[in-house]
């Protein structure tokens, strides 16, 4: 076995904690980290003077020129700590795409190497007030954006619209097939108290309705910008047992990456693809699982053709026939393969990928309430675009 995970679940997540997901937030970022941090400490079972390690990723996904600001707009794992009073004796944070990917893997790899006994790690989100969210701010275009800008080619809804389009040509594809994928989100985020979307479900046609920004990308088709904290506690398989919650075991993980070198906002389908087998290969690889073996995929959602690159690349369904799939009922947490059942971006807001940790633990934790899913053992969080981002497995026990 090529690139196996000499720590498969010698590591656990054992706590978490979650702020209410608001568009703006009357408190700033770093005061609602502050909270939910302490609350994913008390939740674990520990004492904040237990903690000596910190990670996360603190990217601020905006196209729109915005300042990253320590404790406003962004909350890294140093400000954490400083704020908390302690002295960690590891605090990293990842930089990239797929930051929840990253954050965990950082965090698993400090715990299995004894850089830290208990880690918190966090995602911290803000939506900026002012400037749109992704307007372009340029005056002038330099570098690789002087190809691209001018043209009005700028920015993620621009980036995603591209293999989208190539997608729906492809393999006749229909924007009645994409509803399914939005329904199905916004049903189970309006159960979700946190949710920015609670009771708020959608039907089909109110998805067609919806007005296009980036032909074919229409409104609904992008998680809403929000500001929202997420926090979980990760320690030792060992030490997991005598704390409170039932552990949750990081079983393996994988990242992709483009193998050609593109203009940044350049997506063609054919990388996303290719990058997404790598990514499926690495993770078995990794686990030493088949991923067929998960029955409980939480699949990245920031944009809703995501749904469609990750059940393919993943081999969940044929190449070209996600659309059908979803049609069929494929995804439905009812009776299909429950990729959304914790509600993803499109049902919570813009939290970049800690809906599908979050379902991932409180699922195989036997935490999710009325919303468990009895038979979950193994479960998926897959973050970001399968060729700039990751995957990572859990299980409800050690393999």
């Amino acid at each position: 076995m090529s690139g196996s995970f000499t720590a498969r679940c010698e590591v656990a997540v054992v706590g978490y904690a979650h702020s209410v997901i608001q568009r703006n937030a009357p408190r700033t970022l770093g005061a609602i980290a502050l909270e939910t941090a302490l609350s994913a400490i008390a939740d674990a079972g520990l004492t904040r003077e237990q903690i000596d390690g910190f990670t996360t990723g603190s990217l601020l996904p905006s196209a729109g020129g915005h300042a990253s600001v320590d404790g406003v707009s962004i909350v890294t794992s140093n400000w954490l700590a400083e704020k908390l009073g302690l002295n960690p004796r590891f605090a990293a944070g990842f930089q990239g795409f797929g930051q929840l990917a990253g954050g965990v893997m950082l965090a698993v790899n400090a715990v299995a190497t004894g850089a830290a006994d208990y880690v918190v790690f966090h995602r911290a989100l803000h939506n900026p007030r002012g400037v749109r969210y992704h307007v372009n701010p340029m005056t002038e275009a330099r570098g690789s954006s002087q190809w691209t800008a001018p043209q009005g080619y700028f920015g993620p809804l621009a980036m995603i619209g591209l293999p989208y389009n190539e997608y729906l040509q492809r393999y006749g594809a229909s924007r009645e097939a994409m509803a399914e994928v939005l329904v199905e989100a916004r049903a189970n985020g309006a159960r979700i108290p946190w949710s920015y979307w609670h009771n708020q479900p959608i039907t089909a046609q109110d998805y067609l309705d919806a007005r296009v920004i980036v032909d074919p990308i229409c409104m609904l088709d992008c998680d809403i910008p929000v500001d929202g904290v997420a926090a979980f506690v990760l320690t030792r398989a060992d030490r997991a047992r005598d704390l409170p919650n039932k552990p949750v075991y990081v079983a393996g993980y994988a990242q992709g990456s483009v193998r050609r070198p593109r203009l940044p906002v350049h997506w063609p389908l054919d990388d996303i693809m290719e990058a997404g087998f790598d990514v499926a290969r690495r993770l078995e690889d990794s686990s030493g699982l088949s991923l067929q073996n998960v029955d409980l995929p939480q699949l990245y959602d920031g944009f809703s053709p995501f749904i469609y690159f990750w059940l393919e690349s993943l081999g969940f369904c044929k190449v070209g026939e996600a659309h059908e799939f979803v049609q069929d009922g494929g995804i439905r947490t009812e009776g299909g393969l429950p990729v959304l059942s914790g509600g993803g971006a499109l049902g919570n807001g813009r939290m970049h990928g800690v809906p599908q940790m979050l379902e991932c633990y409180l699922q195989l934790s036997g935490r999710a309430g009325e919303r468990q899913i009895s038979s979950a053992t193994l479960g998926l969080a897959c973050h970001s675009s399968p060729h700039y981002g990751g995957a990572v497995l859990y299980s409800s026990e050690p393999l």
